[in-house]
């Protein structure tokens, strides 16, 4: 891709700090800043080796606007692959903006979303997973997150996909090659040979599109539900977890008439923390509504927690939230154990079946204790995979899933084929199948509406 405008953008966060850099990409990006900046040594830009770093003035007309450091890296070097210049300035919101003017008033245009990104995908200088986990990496909001972000940024997925596209093109043009010229090239026990090659990238995809359940809830947090009845002490926890006061908590029943909802991190996971309505006959219209509400929260739900009093006896709210949260992934919260207990831990896990994923914790959310290995009861319920010590992919992108799948099916229509004793060129068609959906993952297949529609919800500077 060549490139014949220079863009230019504010490339860290536009907030009073202690520096702020203006990035600027393309073939005038050196004559620009030239223009503009004047160094302590008075040399001109186009003097000063790649990758580099200067100190000087950034000027306009005869006045000194700021006192910069630059630098600059030369194509095909750089993020772009193209000439950039970075500059360096005070972190004024102020300053900032009067700089950027400056390098446009001089020639450059405004990028566009991720317009950088973009043009390094497009330059070829990295593929397309590379480039959506860079936007990951930005956006990540807890460890696990980021670590599946700077795996895919390594180029784990690129790597796998690529290799799996490189066997099916070859055996697709073996095939190609036999049928063109059957006296020379002979097909004969390739059926076992193919599937000896096929099996592999059939269960290696069916792995990542399993991940993909873990991956999304790693990257967009675990929707987490807290229920129980009226008075349980729900909106006392949830402010245990925050560590602070953002639910009313009240000795009156009732209280939460709808859904709060907040997002909460503990150590490397991310819960969207729901307190719902407590679930009971409804005393009024609005407190019906709530608890309609926090049924269907319940339902979408990854992970129950279950606030049980402690301090009373199991009532028929209490067997209706049990009924509601039957077969799901639920954490017992056993509330208010600064009191004398009126049932034991054991009589509230007898409700449950011991197929059912359930466990228990005790808790005071008054007296803000109990918490100890909750973080490890809450990976432990949610994912399927052991996401935290192994190496394998993990796949965190929705785009990337379905793909992954659409492949898969291919794949396993071109096992079918190979079973029924199907003619050779019928495999050729859902192999190539595959090798698009696949190609479609890494940006070697895609429109140019898709590659607009990834990287316009980039940040600008990026």
């Amino acid at each position: 891709m060549n490139n014949v405008e220079t863009i230019a953008a504010i490339a860290t966060g536009l907030s009073e700090s202690g520096i702020s850099i203006i990035r600027v990409s393309g073939p005038d990006a050196f004559s620009i800043a030239d223009r503009i900046f004047k160094s302590a040594d008075k040399k001109s830009l186009f003097d000063f080796e790649s990758h580099t770093i200067h100190y000087g003035f950034i000027v306009s007309n005869v006045d000194i606007i700021d006192e910069v450091i630059l630098s600059i890296m030369k194509s095909p070097r750089s993020y772009t692959t193209e000439d950039t210049v970075e500059i360096n300035c005070h972190g004024g919101m102020l300053i900032t903006k009067k700089i950027l003017d400056i390098v446009i008033q001089n020639g450059a245009r405004l990028a566009l979303p991720g317009e950088f990104t973009k043009r390094a995908f497009l330059n070829g200088r990295i593929d397309l997973t590379r480039a959506e986990a860079i936007m990951d990496v930005i956006s990540a909001d807890n460890d696990l997150s980021l670590k599946a972000s700077v795996k895919q940024l390594k180029g784990d997925i690129y790597k796998k996909i690529s290799l799996f596209r490189d066997i099916l093109l070859n055996e697709t043009a073996f095939i190609e090659s036999a049928l063109d010229d059957p006296e020379h090239i002979s097909l004969d026990g390739y059926s076992e040979k193919l599937s000896e090659k096929i099996d592999p990238i059939i269960e290696e995809l069916g792995k990542m599109e399993e991940s993909a359940t873990d991956g999304q809830i790693i990257k967009e947090g675990i929707l987490t539900v807290i229920t129980g009845k009226p008075n349980a002490g729900k909106s006392s926890f949830l402010n245990m977890l925050l560590g602070k006061e953002k639910a009313i908590v009240t000795d009156i029943a009732g209280t939460t008439r709808d859904a709060l909802e907040q997002h909460v991190r503990i150590g490397d996971i991310s819960l969207n923390l729901v307190d719902t309505a407590g679930i009971r006959t409804a005393k009024d219209e609005v407190e019906k509504i709530g608890v309609e509400i926090s049924k269907n929260y319940i339902d979408d739900a990854d992970l129950i927690l279950y606030v049980v009093d402690s301090s009373s006896k199991l009532d028929e709210n209490d067997q209706h939230i049990i009924n509601l949260i039957r077969n799901k992934n639920v954490i017992i919260l056993y509330n208010k154990s600064d009191l004398e207990p009126l049932i034991s831990e054991n009589e509230v896990l007898s409700e449950f079946s011991d197929e059912e994923n359930i466990d228990i914790i005790k808790i005071s959310a008054k007296e803000h204790i109990g918490l100890d290995g909750f973080e490890d009861m809450v990976k432990r319920f949610v994912f399927k995979n052991n996401v935290f010590s192994n190496n394998e992919i993990l796949i965190t992108n929705l785009r990337h899933k379905e793909k992954i799948h659409e492949a898969l099916e291919s794949l396993k229509l071109v096992k079918r084929s190979l079973d029924d004793g199907m003619p050779e060129d019928f495999l050729t068609i859902d192999m190539m199948s595959a090798y698009s959906s696949l190609g479609n993952i890494i940006g070697e297949e895609i429109s140019e509406d898709l590659v607009n529609e990834i990287f316009a919800k980039f940040c600008m500077g990026k």
